[in-house]
């Protein structure tokens, strides 16, 4: 808020200090105006804003009330209402002010001076009386023949030109040049030039010569002279400027004009000075060529194209003179330039840079939106718009496997898949990929530059080898000594490629792992291990033939207190069969038999599954009584094998663990295990079957060869007989 004391300090100040007051306006008005009224005679500066008031327009108190001024209100012009007198009043000092209902100025007041322009409306009141001695002479105003003046004149000025004249006397000449021009005429009438003419400036004169009395009144009519500016060839031929150079597009044909050159000689048009012809300066034909670039018409001043070819890109600055009088010696010449772009068409086809791309393997799990190649092409034109690509796969992708990917304006373009593979259903796939332009070529059509081959090979996914177990655990006393057996890692499926073991991470060098088998045994004595204790180590298993193919599982060993010195007796338990799909039928476990050492008795035991969280989905134990459990199937299927289930048997707090080995095989019809029929008694071999058979093949042969043989020899004896000696047959 402005303190009470600011505010009538303003006050104060403004009361001290006047408000700067307007500069007056000025306006006059014609007397005895006949036109229509209300005349509108200055525009006032009031203000430009909106402001609530009323328009005061006061006058001198020599000025009636109802006077001759007003003001409009809309426009904020002066008016005046009606015709005024010079006579009656020759000047009216008016103020216009800005006011409120209660005569507030708002703004003003604005001094105005509106002053009235005489006009001859009054005879002369005086008489007087004259003597006129009137004589008659000979008439010399006589019309004067064109004058011809040469522009640029060299002589002394002025310069005589003409002479009139008056038969009278007490004559007074006067001159008038239409236009204005550097004439003069004296008192005798001789007309002069008063300086060089420039017939490009103004090429003729009309003069009017006045004969005039003492009082300046016209004798007669004035006389006309015409005056010729004669031209001479002054000016040199001038090119129009060319605000952008002229473009041609390359690969235009020969004859095509480029541009026509219109010089312009300022000089008498028709005449030899103002003829034009032309010559070609620039740029020459190249050495060797048959013809040059451009060709130019002398006469019209024409080029069009030569036989040369322009390439795309050129900025070339075309020189031709241009010379008046037709070339003639003596007259005046210039040099046009013309700046000339060779402008882009879209005659070359897009060409990838790389036609054929090395093959690419792809496993048949990749995720679609994989990128598989990506290609590049290229574009010889320069113009941005006839770069722009089109990417297409033309062939090998009937079912849409692949896809292209590019920005409208790349040269490059990614090939990407949009669907999973299949080995079985195409081990490879030949793409064949064409790149096109976007606009229409005005040259030859693609070339062989415009395809690429892509070519993908589908790898066979093999997947990893899978362990029957996710994790393995198992319980083991600290006093478990070197070389023991703990547990087996194997394979899910048997049937599988075989698997190389190793353990990782076993810091303390406890375990060790058979490579082929998966048998996992103490390595050395357990020094340091505590009751309590988890001992963690990772197990890996790899194809034979794929080593980059592995898995792993983690391997728990629990560490238990160690039993006394005594050890109960485990009855051993034989490996027993189970058939899967699950039948009634399981395996009894007995605990360990009674030690006559053992001061407690024999007391009852207790059976549980080991902590391995597969041995608890797979298999069931039930305690029979205080020595015997019944082991059986949990699962509906278990697969087919010999498993090692582990059983943790307690008493009197202490442990032991059994390794129960049960073999699973299929049920037959009948809920009994299928087994492989071994081989008959008596029956032969397969050898000795081979053996039996090609020795009764050899008995044969050599049977054969003897009888074939004996015949030999038998006929050869015939033969050897003489011919009175063969008996003849008998006639019949």
């Amino acid at each position: 808020m402005v303190p009470v004391w600011l505010l009538l300090f303003c006050l104060s100040v403004a009361q001290v200090f006047p408000k700067v007051q307007p500069a007056e306006l000025y306006v006059e008005v014609p007397e005895n105006y006949g036109g229509n009224f209300p005349m509108y005679l200055i525009k006032l500066p009031l203000p430009s804003e909106e402001t609530e008031g009323e328009i005061v327009l006061s006058d001198t108190p020599s000025v009636a009330a109802e006077g001759p001024f007003a003001v409009d209100p809309e426009s904020g012009f002066l008016l005046v209402t009606r015709a005024l007198d010079r006579e009656e009043q020759a000047e009216y000092r008016l103020q216009v002010t800005l006011e409120t209902e209660d005569a507030r100025v708002l703004w003003g007041p604005q001094p105005v001076l509106v002053r009235v322009k005489d006009e001859n409306d009054h005879a002369s009141g005086h008489q007087a009386t004259a003597t006129v001695d009137v004589s008659i002479v000979e008439n010399t105003w006589v019309p004067l023949d064109p004058v011809h003046l040469a522009e640029n004149l060299k002589v002394p000025y002025p310069h005589h030109m003409a002479q009139v004249r008056w038969s009278g006397g007490d004559i007074h000449y006067h001159l008038e040049s239409q236009p204005p021009g550097p004439f003069d005429v004296d008192a005798e009438g001789k007309l002069y030039v008063t300086q060089e003419l420039d017939r490009e400036a103004q090429a003729e004169y009309l003069l009017q010569v006045q004969a005039w009395n003492t009082r300046g009144e016209d004798y007669t009519e004035p006389l006309e002279l015409r005056v010729v500016v004669m031209d001479e060839n002054d000016n040199a031929p001038v090119c129009p400027l060319h605000d952008s150079p002229v473009s041609i597009p390359e690969l235009s044909p020969p004859g095509t004009e480029v541009t026509r050159l219109l010089a312009e000689d300022m000089d008498a048009p028709g005449s030899p000075n103002s003829h034009i012809v032309y010559q070609l300066l620039s740029p020459e034909p190249e050495e060797g060529a048959d013809g040059g670039a451009f060709e130019l018409d002398f006469t019209s001043g024409s080029v069009t194209l030569g036989d040369a070819p322009l390439r795309a890109g050129q900025n070339i600055l075309l020189q031709v003179m241009a010379a008046d009088r037709g070339g003639a010696e003596g007259g005046l010449s210039s040099t046009c330039e013309v700046a000339i772009t060779v402008t882009d068409i879209n005659d070359h086809a897009p060409e990838f840079i790389v036609s054929q791309i090395e093959p690419v393997s792809l496993p048949e799990n990749t995720e679609p939106g994989t990128l598989v190649a990506t290609l590049m092409a290229t574009d010889a034109d320069l113009e941005p718009a006839f770069r722009l690509m089109d990417f297409a796969i033309e062939a090998g992708d009937v079912e849409g496997t692949f896809g292209l990917d590019w920005e409208p304006d790349s040269s490059h373009v990614q090939l990407r898949l949009l669907k999973n593979l299949s080995y079985e259903a195409a081990s490879s796939h030949k793409l064949v990929v064409v790149v096109r332009s976007v606009t229409e070529l005005a040259g030859p059509g693609p070339g062989p530059g415009a395809t690429a081959t892509v070519t993908v090979l589908v790898e066979k996914l093999v997947p990893p080898p899978k362990l029957d177990q996710e994790s393995y655990e198992a319980s083991i006393p600290v006093s478990t000594p070197a070389g023991s057996l703990l547990l087996t890692v194997q394979p899910s499926d048997p049937r599988s490629s075989p698997l190389r073991f190793s353990l990782v991470n076993d810091s303390e060098g406890w375990l060790c792992i058979k490579e082929v088998s998966g048998e996992v045994h103490t390595a050395r004595p357990l020094q340091g291990a505590q009751p309590g204790d988890m001992y963690r180590v990772l197990v890996e298993a790899q194809y034979e033939d794929e080593p980059t193919l592995s898995t792993s599982a983690t391997l728990v060993i629990y560490f238990l207190k160690a039993p006394a010195a005594w050890a109960p007796t485990l009855h051993p338990v034989p490996a027993r069969h189970l058939c899967t799909p699950r039948q009634d039928h399981g395996v009894v476990i007995s605990g360990p038999g009674e030690d006559p050492g053992l001061a407690e008795g024999h007391g009852p035991y207790s059976f549980a599954l080991g902590p391995n969280p597969t041995v608890q989905r797979d298999w069931h134990l039930q305690a029979l009584n205080g020595s015997h459990a019944y082991l059986t199937l949990a699962l509906h299927w278990v697969e087919p094998r010999e498993h090692a289930v582990p059983v943790v048997v307690s008493h009197n707090a202490r442990t032991w663990q059994l390794q129960i080995r049960v073999i699973v095989c299929r049920c037959n019809v009948e809920g009994q295990c299928m087994r492989k029929v071994g081989r008959m008694k008596g029956m032969p071999t397969k050898l000795s079957a081979v053996g039996i058979l090609v020795g009764t093949l050899m008995a044969i042969g050599i049977f054969l060869i003897l009888i074939f043989t004996h015949l030999t020899l038998a006929r050869k004896k015939d033969l050897d007989q003489p011919v009175d000696s063969v008996p003849l047959k008998a006639a019949v």
